[in-house]
């Protein structure tokens, strides 16, 4: 019953909410990642959702878009800026997200969306993990962070899938906080420094 209908009511009105509340610092991050990053200070890349249904996930921009002198992207460890490090250290650039929770791509609570390239790569229980609407944090960022591997991680998601609940996503969303809060470093799984998912 949660999961089919209360979940994307609250979903709804807790990222509509939170978007009024702290649509100043959205505006003064807008304002100062134009600055930093010398233009555009919003990240979009396509992301699978619900059911794989490509979607534009969006951020706070982190990095520079330096190129080599062949025209290639610098490596990201060499582009992530000293603001972009500030931004990830206390989750701020995922604050663009709740405009995906708004608009349904995503949910507070769910697997992460990860990127579209991995699809061909999960086998059939792991594509389970997109059963749901992918969420801003999950089961699997509170529960290892950088400490767990990718097969691990996958286990968390489909974990977490077969057993949706508001207590439980009450509890994540909780150890979120308190991890943000104590800035304990939670994996997103799109850090500069995570390995690649090869399958």
């Amino acid at each position: 019953m949660y999961a089919k209908f209360f979940k994307r009511f609250l979903d709804f009105m807790l990222s509509l909410t939170a978007l009024l509340i702290l649509s100043p610092v959205f505006l003064i991050l807008t304002v100062l990642g134009a600055i930093k990053m010398k233009g555009n200070p919003f990240f979009t890349q396509k992301r699978p959702g619900k059911n794989e249904k490509i979607f534009n996930l969006i951020k706070f921009r982190t990095m520079t878009c330096e190129k080599d002198k062949d025209g290639k992207l610098l490596p990201d460890a060499q582009r992530l800026t000293q603001y972009g490090k500030i931004l990830r250290s206390t989750s701020l650039d995922e604050l663009p997200e709740l405009i995906n929770i708004l608009i349904g791509d995503m949910s507070i609570i769910g697997p992460r969306p990860l990127l579209v390239k991995y699809l061909s790569r999960y086998n059939e229980e792991q594509r389970r993990r997109h059963d749901v609407r992918p969420g801003l944090t999950g089961y699997a960022q509170v529960n290892g962070r950088n400490a767990i591997s990718w097969e691990e991680k996958f286990k968390l998601d489909v974990e977490y899938v077969r057993n949706v609940t508001f207590v439980g996503d009450l509890k994540i969303l909780w150890k979120t906080v308190k991890a943000v809060v104590k800035r304990e470093g939670i994996n997103f799984a799109d850090t500069a420094d995570t390995k690649e998912f090869l399958g």
